[in-house]
């Protein structure tokens, strides 16, 4: 057998377990309960104040194990977390967000700050080594930071809901500088911030009547 016989045969039995695994995944569950649905999304709420429960180094692994294997555009992946925990690291932070999020960042058992990194593509080699997809990027800082952005916003959801599904509150934050963070906690790297996210567990009594949500028909169309 020649190598590159070899070579297709490795890739079409890995893709053959690829499938054999989404199969095995669709026989055990097809949709998630009712519960599921109002855990994530239906019901779930962006919280703002919290019980005096930590969150542990094990806990924010936990999540990203989930939330890592949500899709991006090339598997590029360019979301970074930067999670902060100590008085120290969140007064650094507080002179970077708006006066109304100072009470949110101190009260957050871990605030996170969603980063994104302008050269993940940088990376492609090894998150989808198949094909070369580098090039647009590595022609355009434009075009790779545009890119960086948008995915390491879907990053943030799927970080979001996995938390929720493992039973952590958050709150997501976009009021603050994004210069001003850049500047503090990412000065002489390639990350830029995209959004805050605090975590914890959450003091319901702070909540106030949910807020309305658009219908269907008033912001959907279709062609």
């Amino acid at each position: 057998m020649t190598s590159a016989h070899a070579v297709s045969d490795s890739v079409s039995h890995e893709r053959k377990l690829a499938q054999a695994d989404v199969v095995s995944l669709r026989k055990r569950i097809t949709r998630l309960d009712t519960d599921g649905i109002d855990l994530i999304l239906r019901t779930a709420r962006s919280h703002h104040t919290w019980k005096p429960i930590p969150v542990t180094d094990e806990d924010l692994r936990q999540i990203h194990s989930v939330a890592r294997w949500g899709p991006t555009s090339t598997n590029g992946n360019p979301a970074r977390y930067v999670f902060i925990r100590t008085i120290d690291q969140k007064e650094r932070l507080l002179k970077c967000v708006s006066e109304g999020n100072r009470p949110k960042v101190l009260a957050a058992p871990v605030i996170c700050i969603v980063a994104y990194d302008i050269d993940w593509w940088k990376a492609l080699g090894r998150l989808f080594a198949h094909k070369d997809m580098s090039g647009p990027y590595r022609a355009s800082q434009t075009k790779a930071a545009e890119t960086a952005f948008r995915n390491s916003s879907l990053q943030a959801a799927y970080f979001m809901i996995a938390a929720r599904a493992l039973g952590f509150d958050v709150g997501a934050m976009s009021g603050f500088d994004n210069a001003m963070v850049d500047s503090e906690f990412f000065s002489e790297t390639t990350f830029r911030s995209n959004l805050l996210c605090t975590i914890g567990y959450a003091d319901v009594t702070g909540l106030f009547p949910r807020l309305p949500r658009y219908s269907f028909d008033e912001v959907c169309t279709i062609l």
